[in-house]
């Protein structure tokens, strides 16, 4: 019996090395993951920021251009940009209707097939 136990302990002895060894690889393959997760979701996050102040800038400037052209055509500027802040609050009235099926749903699919195609890259 003490044979057996003597096996046993070397044996144990030798593969809690390479149990270590194969956790320690673990943690180092999850916290790569996390940098690479946390990585994609900041550019993400910037590209987002940034194309979100350039739409509003081009939407100042249209709303512009569309206040001045109505203005030439009305012959008033109260009438131009009257007519383009009615057709903005239009606009907006719209997106506040209509925010499920263009943001909600988009964002939350874009998210899940985000998601299933990282979960597929870490199974190869």
């Amino acid at each position: 019996m003490s044979d057996t136990q003597e096996n046993l302990g070397s044996f144990f002895k030798e593969n809690s090395k390479l149990l270590k060894e194969y956790f320690e690889t673990r943690m180092k393959i999850y916290r790569l993951r996390a940098i690479r997760l946390l990585s994609k979701s900041a550019g993400y996050f910037f590209w987002i920021i940034i194309s979100i102040f350039l739409f509003f800038l081009f939407i100042i400037f249209f709303g512009v251009v569309l206040s001045l052209w109505f203005s030439k055509i009305t012959g008033s500027y109260i009438a131009g940009f009257s007519i383009t802040t009615g057709i903005i609050l239009l606009m907006i009235i719209l997106l506040a209707i209509f925010r499920k099926s263009l943001f909600v749903n988009p964002i939350i699919k874009a998210f899940i097939s985000r998601s299933e195609e990282d979960s597929e890259e870490d199974q190869f």
